[in-house]
């Protein structure tokens, strides 16, 4: 059963999470992490379909970031469930109105769960442009986008190159999962050395310039990319000495054929998965991708991928906060004096004691 909360705040909305899952029997350490999904109202259906099919897999803390209308009066309204609609998981879906949707992190900061990994999912147009400058960026070990669904998919692909970090990754990527896997295992009956290769997809397709990249990267030759009507990826194409070709080719989204030089050719399945599918195999790693990074800067250019820090940094500034003063070591300027004359104190102190001796002896 699910709770509805109407202009509620944060402090509400854990206060029902904790009495939800007291009621429903949960225990909140049988999680394995929590999935927070950023979205707008237009795929927010969508994106909870995706995200309940994952969770299926993957137990998980759902959490659903929806923002609304920025012009709006500041407003937060949440529904709480353990089970449900949304699978066996327990989830939170928030929508927030008003500059609330600018620090949605305040809000999910609380929600996430004790000791598990955090990996954050942005669907939709609401993707940030730099994923360094947000905050629901740096909470996540895992940061999951999707470039296909921007206006610009190659530019949007190369946005993503210039502020990777260890840890990012991308679902246009995810679908060349069975394309990489059927072209690796292709390689295994063949000898020879590849000369030139050829990707054949719909135009501005991002997954095709990652499988370019990748298969530059891991082979170490000149890629070509041909336009072609689709859908998505259609032919895979590379060149070996002797003018051997092995050639993938999926006309129509459903079936694919393997052929090679001297060799009957083979049907496989290559299926377009649905988008739970593919949230679901993300899920399953959340180390850095490095084939990914290697298939991203080749296909964009951007080099020392390897080389940047795996934790971002994210400085906000309250505009409402006074700045702190700034204080001088009084104390330790004070200290340096009264060592000095102690020091002093001492050596003559053992000066003086010679000296006195010395007196007595005279004396006596």
């Amino acid at each position: 059963m699910a709770t509805i909360l109407w202009d509620t705040h944060g402090t509400e909305i854990v206060r029902t999470l904790a009495s939800e899952r007291r009621a429903a029997g949960a225990l909140a350490s049988g999680l394995a992490l929590t999935l927070v999904v950023v979205v707008d109202e237009q795929h927010v259906e969508e994106a909870q379909t995706a995200a309940a099919t994952a969770a299926a897999a993957h137990p998980c803390r759902l959490i659903v970031v929806v923002r609304r209308k920025l012009e709006a009066d500041d407003r937060l309204d949440a529904e709480v469930q353990v089970g449900g609609r949304l699978g066996a998981n327990e989830s939170v879906v928030m929508r927030m109105y008003g500059r609330l949707t600018l620090h949605a992190e305040s809000v999910v900061l609380p929600l996430l769960a004790s000791d598990a990994p955090v990996v954050t999912w942005w669907h939709g147009a609401d993707t940030p442009d730099v994923l360094a400058n947000d905050a629901l960026a740096v909470l996540a070990s895992r940061r999951i986008t999707d470039t296909s669904t921007a206006e610009a998919p190659l530019s949007a692909l190369k946005r993503r190159a210039k502020d990777y970090a260890p840890g990012d990754t991308d679902l246009a990527w995810t679908r060349t999962t069975p394309w990489r896997a059927l072209l690796a295992s292709a390689f295994d009956d063949l000898i020879g050395t590849p000369r030139s290769a050829e990707v054949h997809a719909e135009p501005d397709n991002p997954s095709a310039a990652l499988v370019a990249g990748w298969i530059s990267a891991r082979l170490g030759v000149r890629v070509r990319r041909v336009e072609s009507r689709g859908p998505g990826i259609t032919a895979v194409e590379v060149v070996l000495d002797g003018k051997d070709v092995l050639r993938l080719g999926r006309p129509d989204g459903y079936l694919a054929t393997l052929s090679r030089t001297g060799m009957s050719d083979r049907q496989l399945p290559l299926k377009r998965r649905p988008l739970g599918d593919l949230i679901a195999e993300e899920l399953r790693r959340l180390d850095a991708d490095q084939p990914y990074a290697d298939a991203l800067s080749a296909a964009t250019g951007e080099k020392d991928l390897d080389s940047r820090p795996a934790k971002r940094v994210h400085i906000w500034k309250d505009p409402m906060r006074p700045a702190a003063r700034r204080t001088t070591p009084k104390a330790t300027t004070a200290k340096k004096p009264a060592a000095k004359t102690s020091a002093l104190k001492k050596s003559a102190a053992k000066k003086s004691a010679p000296k006195k001796s010395a007196a007595r002896r005279k004396s006596s």
